[in-house]
């Protein structure tokens, strides 16, 4: 215990005896409450009486006994010093220097010597970290973790979650949601979540480098997944991946997931993923923002309202998700999204494009540059084709002579068919001629021609109609070969020139028997060995 001034001791004798507490002594003298307590506790020894009447003085206080003296020995590796650092300097081990110098100078000593040593030559300094301050709605900061055990929904299985936690920089203030599975379209949307729960967005967010918001990371240009960087542009955040392997870059959403698993969760269970969401918005509300924080020394929920006023305001319409695939540019230059065709134009046949897949419509982008080429509502059956006549290419490609050829391989009707599909679709309507001619799979070729010369006659055009005529067809050329012949003659089965059955079984066993009694023929080939 350090030993404390006159006037100090004075002090604390003083406010004790009027009662005062040891955190407003220390409030007061600035003293540590450890070093107030031990004062205390000599005072109370030397000026209590029997009667509780106090009767000493602070300067009765012995003063403290003095350090023992440490007897100083030379350690026995202190005459081959310069090796030893020499060594060290190498990067070798305490074993390694152990034996060199058993090896080559003799050495005596022990291994715990030589261990000693060098680790009293070895001392490293303290890592120093520069604190970074920043400005209210400037930076916040997000990770990953690990939540409470929760009960899987329908079995007897617990399991960990995955918590999302977002923390302002500069109020320390977070949010906090658990998810069972993640995703590129979870991550934006936690983010989301959590820009409304703040009641607006930072300027820019820094996240690590997951695979759910970067692609490739680099320290100069990452490469941030789309759906993460549409949402980012959407509310005008911007985002700054960390340095690869350097957690101390977003040190505070480290702390704040710590502080959450070791406070907020430790120790419980979930029945839902639903119960401990609230449970942490609760415990958030409750107890994390109505902290004082250590460095700051200032509430956090305070810092936050102070804060709030500079955070972005939030856009009318939230973020529009979307899944996103390349598709290449068909002859009929559509493109082929769930069973339908979109138009793709400017885009050139047989190039790859980007599309955008939203709820209720669609974007066409260009590969390299991601810009907008063509935008179209969905279509809600399959087999619809979103383009405009003016558009459409009529022109016969290699592919449509082929399918031609096929269809005239059938017959006469299923080439004129063929032909005026294509008359009047163009190439587009080339799938439609692929399912005609792919009827012959199933069915006989007059059966298709014929059903082709029922749609040209009833006027309807359609692969679906020619189909189902081509079926019916079937079903009642099969009713034909089912029903009876009425000019069938029909065998008699009784008459009197018709034995019975066991005449003839009787016959037939005479027979058996005789043919079985006579020698079989020796042949030319057979050659008799006697034994």
């Amino acid at each position: 215990m350090n030993v404390l001034k006159p006037h100090l001791q004075i002090t604390i004798a003083t406010l004790l005896a009027s009662n005062t507490s040891h955190r407003q002594i220390e409030r007061v003298t600035g003293i540590d409450r450890k070093t107030i307590r031990t004062y205390a506790k000599r005072i109370e020894k030397l000026t209590a009486n029997s009667s509780g009447v106090a009767t000493g003085t602070p300067d009765q206080i012995p003063p403290p006994r003095p350090p023992a003296q440490v007897k100083l020995t030379t350690s026995t590796c202190e005459p081959h010093r310069d090796f030893i650092e020499a060594q060290l300097r190498a990067k070798r081990n305490y074993t390694a220097i152990y034996q060199d110098l058993v090896d080559i100078h003799g050495f005596t000593g022990a291994y715990n010597a030589v261990k000693r040593f060098c680790g009293g030559l070895c001392k490293s300094e303290p890592e120093q970290f520069d604190r970074l301050e920043f400005a209210p709605g400037e930076e916040a900061q997000v990770d990953y973790g690990e939540g409470a055990l929760t009960r899987v929904a329908g079995t007897q299985r617990f399991r960990k979650p995955r918590l999302f936690v977002m923390t302002l920089r500069y109020s320390r203030r977070s949010f906090r949601r658990v998810v069972w599975k993640s995703s590129q379209e979870t991550w934006a949307r936690l983010h989301e979540d959590a820009w409304r729960y703040f009641g607006g967005a930072c300027r820019y967010v820094v996240l690590d480098n997951l695979k759910e918001g970067v692609i490739k990371p680099d320290l100069y240009e990452p490469e941030l997944n789309a759906v993460y960087a549409a949402t980012l542009k959407h509310y005008g955040v911007v985002g700054d991946p960390a340095r690869v392997r350097d957690p101390n870059r977003k040190g505070t959403v480290e702390h704040a997931i710590g502080h959450t698993q070791a406070t907020a969760l430790k120790g419980r269970r979930f029945e839902t993923i639903e119960e401990q969401n609230q449970h942490l918005e609760h415990w958030e509300t409750k107890w994390a923002a109505q902290r004082i924080h250590g460095s700051e020394r200032r509430q956090v929920e305070a810092m936050f309202q102070e804060e709030k006023p500079h955070l972005l305001p939030l856009p009318m319409v939230g973020m529009q998700y979307f899944v996103e695939g390349q598709y290449s540019v068909n002859d009929d230059s559509c493109v082929r999204v769930d069973h339908s065709s979109y138009a793709a134009r400017p885009a050139v046949i047989g190039s790859r494009v980007l599309v955008r897949l939203f709820a209720r419509c669609l974007e066409i982008r260009d590969l390299k540059t991601q810009a907008l080429l063509r935008t179209h509502d969905r279509a809600e059956k399959h087999g619809t084709v979103v383009l405009p006549m003016n558009e459409r290419v009529f022109n016969p490609s290699r592919e449509t002579q082929r399918i031609l050829g096929q269809a005239k391989a059938i017959g006469l009707a299923t080439h004129k068919l063929c032909e005026t599909l294509f008359e009047r679709e163009g190439r587009v309507g080339q799938r439609k001629l692929w399912g005609i001619v792919g009827l012959v799979r199933r069915y006989p070729r007059r059966l298709i021609n014929n059903a082709c010369d029922m749609a040209m006659t009833q006027g309807v055009y359609s692969y679906g109609h020619v189909k189902t005529l081509t079926e019916q067809l079937m079903e009642d050329a099969l009713a034909l070969l089912d029903a009876p012949n009425p000019g069938e003659v029909t065998l008699t089965q009784s008459h009197t020139l018709i034995r019975a059955g066991d005449d003839y079984a009787d016959l037939f066993t005479l027979g058996a028997q005789q043919s079985a009694t006579v020698p079989f023929p020796r042949s030319v080939t057979q050659v008799e060995v006697t034994l």
